[in-house]
């Protein structure tokens, strides 16, 4: 009984460095991809400026902003945030406010619904859970704010 103990302690030890460095690995993979999917629609979004404000004043549907305004935020955020979460710093906030960004892409183009492919709702929906995800466990130890939050010895 004593060998089955000693194995079951060593399983916790390693359980216990995946969970610490496996998530830290799984919070820099989700900053990165779903931080790398806003800031290319955002590159997007200034690359062809006209375009742009033409798509916010004649297809997407803010709520409560202006087509102008909202152009701008959008382009801002999608540019801004996920330079945030590459750093890992202030990657709460930056989570939840391009989770802010996602949702409000969603509700301002409801083609999204009714297209025949169910890839560009549910492209949103997973960025979505990760962005959710990031805000609720962090960025993990890969990132500023961890670096930053240590105590100084």
């Amino acid at each position: 009984m004593t060998v089955l103990m000693a194995l079951y302690q060593r399983s916790l030890a390693l359980d216990e460095q995946v969970a610490h460095w496996g998530g830290a690995a799984l919070g820099l993979f989700l900053r990165l991809y779903v931080g790398w999917q806003f800031f290319k629609a955002g590159m997007v979004k200034i690359a062809d400026w006209s375009a742009t404000l033409a798509l916010f004043r004649e297809e997407y549907h803010v709520p409560l902003l202006a087509p102008e305004l909202a152009a701008y935020l959008g382009a801002a955020g999608e540019l801004v945030l996920p330079l945030l979460l590459f750093a890992g710093l202030l990657s709460r906030p930056a989570a939840l406010a391009l989770l802010l960004v996602n949702c409000m892409a969603v509700l301002s183009y409801p083609q999204l619904f009714s297209f025949e492919c169910p890839a560009a709702i549910n492209d949103h929906f997973y960025w979505g859970v990760m962005l959710l995800a990031l805000a609720v466990y962090g960025p993990g130890r890969i990132s500023l704010d961890a670096w930053l939050g240590r105590p100084l010895r």
